[in-house]
């Protein structure tokens, strides 16, 4: 399943959840305390997902948007199980 992110580098802490209305539609907020340097927020935030949809970080590999607030994920799974995970994540 692919799923937009919106990135909030340097947070306090890392949390995933929340809706962000943007130009490719509703992407899911990653916040992660790594800065935006050398791929370190793109790593955390990978990791994070990971984590909010219960997978292994193998599992969600990035497919655009290495340098960007605005990223596409895919996060491999059983898509029955995924669906309603993101549903209540973005609410």
């Amino acid at each position: 399943m692919r799923v937009l992110v919106r990135v909030r580098p340097g947070a306090s802490r890392t949390a995933v959840g929340g809706r962000y209305d943007g130009p490719g539609g509703p992407a899911l907020v990653v916040a992660v305390a790594a800065r935006a340097v050398e791929g370190q927020a793109t790593k955390a935030v990978l990791q994070a997902v990971a984590a909010a949809f219960g997978v292994r970080n193998s599992a969600v590999t990035l497919v655009r948007g290495a340098t960007s607030r605005d990223k596409l994920v895919d996060v491999q799974g059983d898509e029955g199980d995924l669906r309603p995970r993101l549903e209540k994540l973005l609410s």
